[in-house]
């Protein structure tokens, strides 16, 4: 139910205003002071404040501001019977929705109410969906009970708060892109914009462009002025995936950037200030990439002040099933299927393979079993020839040892005996 509460010391107009209000299917209550109506706000779930502005106690005009800072998401209707400029100017600037004239009202307030409840409504939904993104993006969100994973998160909370570089590093599919965007929510820029690039997916030529920003004819094709990645992150931060992949020269504007936080746009002379936290990644050893001449030594050691290391799946065995519950509840709520467990042997075939891919790869895994199942249990005969093969491998390596070795003994204590008659 829609709540209003109404505000008029004048009885009669209060309970006529409540009644034509009601008729069009909203929950009305009733106040005839400041005083009360505090306490209604209190007391009841209201959406929109229907007030008179001069009140026994107070002022409707003051009344909307104190109400706006106690509940930000109500909308405020002052009505007046004399209506001035300099009173609508400050009523709105105290954040009220609108300010009419009594004996104007009649016509006006039915739709101004509904006006307004639509604006309740959008202001809650986006504060719903804000609230869905910091739960998807928060540390919380990160699966894991492994030691390794759990000192890499405790790692990632502490420079969470600062502005200081970060280097997150690890194999491909480990969830580097995931830490980023962890950090970036629990940060104090987590109001402004996260950025994500792959340096890998562009030519150097285009993610200069694509990082910096051009001028209108820069270059051929270039048409009009475009904003880079670096200018949609300013007061935000930005996360360059895959940063070994950086060409020397933009290296060297990268490094320009992390010095003086300005940068040239392609085919400007002019330099664009920005504040701009950079988070980096890479699968590449960068000592390596610096011996072989590939990378910039300076770049390094700027965008390393704090380095993140993530583990490889395989390092992070008690993860495993974790993770393959995660998956399996969410694509099973996709494909609309009711599945509830993973067979006996399911997990621990899952445990032996390598997991080139990580995180990335298992998921993949999953996803394929779900869509392939018609049965309440996903079992071994799903999985991907190759991890099938490669537990029969297991099996038969593990068979072997172990007979050489009864064997080995065996005859060793044949030995003795003989021996020792």
């Amino acid at each position: 139910m829609k709540n209003i509460l109404v505000i008029d010391d004048e009885e009669k107009l209060r309970n006529l205003l409540a009644k034509i209000i009601s008729y069009e299917g909203f929950e009305v209550h009733q106040a005839e002071n400041c005083k009360t109506a505090l306490k209604k706000m209190e007391q009841l779930n209201i959406d929109v404040v229907v007030c008179d502005v001069k009140l026994p106690d107070g002022n409707g005009v003051d009344l909307s501001r104190e109400l706006k800072i106690k509940y930000p998401f109500v909308e405020i209707i002052l009505l007046t019977a004399y209506g001035n400029i300099p009173d609508s100017v400050q009523a709105i600037k105290n954040g009220a929705f609108d300010y009419i004239t009594k004996g104007d009202d009649n016509n006006k307030i039915i739709p101004l109410i509904n006006r307004a409840f639509e604006k309740v409504e959008l202001m809650k939904r986006v504060q719903h969906l804000e609230e869905q993104l910091v739960d998807k993006f928060s540390f919380d969100n990160i699966i894991g009970k492994s030691r390794r994973i759990k000192s890499s998160i405790e790692l990632a909370k502490r420079v969470a708060m600062s502005d200081t570089t970060v280097l997150l590093t690890g194999e491909t599919g480990t969830g580097k892109e995931v830490f980023a965007q962890a950090i970036h929510h629990e940060s104090k820029r987590r109001n402004k914009n996260f950025v994500a690039i792959n340096c890998s997916a562009f030519s150097k030529e285009l993610l200069e462009s694509e990082l910096f920003g051009h001028k209108a004819g820069a270059f051929s094709g270039a048409i009009k002025d475009r904003k880079g990645f670096f200018s949609e992150a300013n007061n935000g931060t930005i996360f360059l995936d895959e940063i070994g992949e950086l060409a020397l020269d933009l290296q060297a504007k990268l490094l320009r950037v992390i010095e003086s936080s300005e940068f040239f746009r392609v085919g400007e002379s002019k330099p664009t200030k920005i504040d701009v936290r950079i988070i980096a990644a890479t699968n590449r050893d960068l000592q390596k990439e610096i011996e072989a001449g590939n990378f910039r030594e300076d770049l390094f050691y700027r965008i390393s002040a704090f380095q993140i290391v993530l583990p490889a799946l395989r390092e992070r065995l008690d993860d495993i099933e974790l993770y393959a519950y995660h998956f399996l509840q969410q694509f099973s709520s996709k494909a609309n299927k009711r599945i509830e467990k993973f067979s006996d042997d399911f997990i621990g075939i899952l445990k032996q393979y390598q997991w080139k891919g990580n995180i990335r790869e298992l998921r993949n895994v999953i996803e394929r079993c779900v869509i392939l199942t018609d049965s309440a249990v996903i079992t071994v005969d799903l999985l991907p020839l190759e991890i099938k093969q490669n537990a029969i491998a297991s099996s038969k390596n593990k068979e072997i040892s172990s007979f050489e070795l009864a064997y080995a003994e065996k005859n060793h204590i044949q030995k003795v005996l003989r021996s020792c008659q």
